[in-house]
């Protein structure tokens, strides 16, 4: 593992312990045993380290395969995926909210979205629109889930809130193509 790696995992565990708003490189760096400047070796600014962890967030959650089938079946399963990795840190979908500038990891789950559909019929700004809408919805979901319903509402009383709101925004996806 490189520094860099190490880093950033110190990041995503100290965002697990305080949460988002107390999430500082201060206290990163005291985690690390570094001044802070140190840092900014690895990453340019906070914000670079912030949407650095944002990709990790994005590959490193629980792994769900894509199903075979039409697109409707395979961008439901790209949602749960994303919603899955988001619940994997605390705060993790408010982190997601904040980012910047998306990672490799990011920019290609978007990109590969947009092919789900374009594959599947869908004229390419459709497709975008579409790839856009569904990621806003998972990402605002998932922060109310988080922020507020964590461990006050069953979890699979909230996998199915959230299916069922995803199964209307794809209803009208299908009619727009």
């Amino acid at each position: 593992m490189s520094r860099r790696d190490e880093v950033l995992q110190a990041a995503l565990d100290l965002l697990d312990e305080v949460g988002l708003d107390d999430l500082t490189t201060r206290k990163l760096a005291d985690r690390l045993g570094v001044q802070v400047g140190a840092l900014y070796r690895h990453f340019t600014s906070k914000r670079a380290l912030l949407d650095a962890m944002v990709d990790a967030i994005a590959t490193g959650g629980p792994t769900r395969s894509l199903p075979e089938g039409d697109w409707a079946d395979r961008l439901t399963a790209m949602a749960i995926g994303m919603r899955s990795a988001m619940l994997t840190r605390r705060d993790g979908a408010r982190l997601v909210a904040t980012m910047s500038t998306p990672g490799p990891e990011a920019a290609a789950q978007f990109a590969g979205t947009i092919g789900v559909l374009v594959h599947g019929g869908a004229p390419p700004e459709i497709a975008a629109l579409a790839t856009d809408t569904v990621f806003a919805y998972v990402n605002g979901f998932t922060i109310e889930e988080q922020a507020r319903k964590t461990g006050r509402v069953p979890r699979e009383q909230l996998d199915r809130e959230f299916e069922a709101g995803l199964g209307l925004i794809i209803a009208g996806v299908r009619t727009a193509f």
